[in-house]
């Protein structure tokens, strides 16, 4: 079939590499506009834009799917299908029609649960016992859609970025399979009306550390939102964020009190300790937590 690619950030690099060695013809990418980057806040091709624009590809960089002159140039190239990762905008019935069969999205859940911005970072905070990706057709209602293919796996120990990446090279080939499928006129398979649940952006208020939750609680939380928001707690007024942490067999302590032995760094919870891992002082670079919490004064008490 002849594919037109819309994504933009690095999770969907790899199904754009997967596609352009299938046998689809991907002819065009859309992503989202250059964007301010780095320290110098210079305008920056997406991860999307560098990887078309190193295999050749016209690469289309509407402010808004529903402008006009985007519409016509899609016209004009005519795809037979869009498949999408993590484009990063709301496309509008007008844009939906335009291919052949229509746009065909790769998100990575287990639909119809966590559908939304955030799913991989919901199931991981939610202490889901599975994870996967699923591949189904865009309509206007959220991640309503038909499914084409749908793949699962255990939840691994691992954050949300580590995981994410793990299911962006994983999606990739089963993107592939569903354009196989799509191209064979194999027809998609309605959601189930149960179980449908809604994974919106994390808020960085939602990502704060409330030390009297149970261990495993805080635990899901910072993993989930790691690296992004990063959950994050305050010490002598100052943010502390902590991005990889561990239910623990270690001391009793109250809430938010901070222990340490010569290896290991722990905080009382309202029920467990918690083992801190990895974590960034206020104005410092990430660090193994045990280097940081060794020059903490005796009595630490995290707020």
């Amino acid at each position: 079939m002849r594919l037109v690619f819309a994504g933009t950030p690095k999770v969907a690099v790899p199904s754009l590499d997967a596609l352009m060695d299938s046998g689809h013809e991907v002819v065009a990418v859309i992503t989202r506009p250059d964007a301010p980057a780095g320290r110098g806040r210079k305008l920056t091709p997406s991860l999307v834009a560098q990887r078309a624009e190193e295999l050749g590809l016209e690469v289309l960089k509407p402010g808004h799917p529903r402008e006009p002159q985007f519409q016509d140039r899609l016209r004009e190239i005519a795809p037979d299908a869009c498949p999408v990762v993590a484009y990063g905008a709301l496309l509008p019935q007008s844009a939906l029609d335009i291919p052949t069969h229509g746009w065909v999205n790769l998100h990575f859940s287990l639909l119809p649960r966590w559908r939304g911005a955030a799913p991989v970072q919901r199931a991981i905070m939610a202490g889901d016992s599975e994870i996967g990706t699923a591949c189904f057709q865009i309509v206007k209602e959220l991640d309503a859609g038909d499914v084409y293919r749908m793949e699962s796996q255990p939840m691994p120990d691992a954050t949300a970025g580590e995981l994410l990446a793990q299911l962006a090279e994983s999606g990739a080939q089963q993107l592939v399979r569903a354009m196989d499928m799509v191209a064979a006129g194999e027809a998609p398979t309605p959601q189930p009306a149960e179980g449908i649940t809604i994974a919106p952006k994390i808020t960085v208020e939602e990502a704060r550390i409330d030390w009297t939750r149970p261990v495993r609680e805080l635990r899901n939380l910072i993993m989930g939102c790691s690296p992004d928001p990063g959950a994050w707690c305050e010490l002598d007024g100052q943010r502390l964020k902590v991005y990889r942490a561990a239910s623990a067999e270690g001391p009793e302590l109250a809430p938010g009190e901070l222990a340490t032995t010569k290896r290991q760094a722990f905080v009382g919870t309202g029920e467990g300790t918690l083992e801190l891992l990895e974590v960034q002082p206020a104005g410092k670079r990430r660090m193994a937590a045990i280097d940081w919490a060794r020059n903490a004064p005796a009595g630490t008490v995290l707020a």
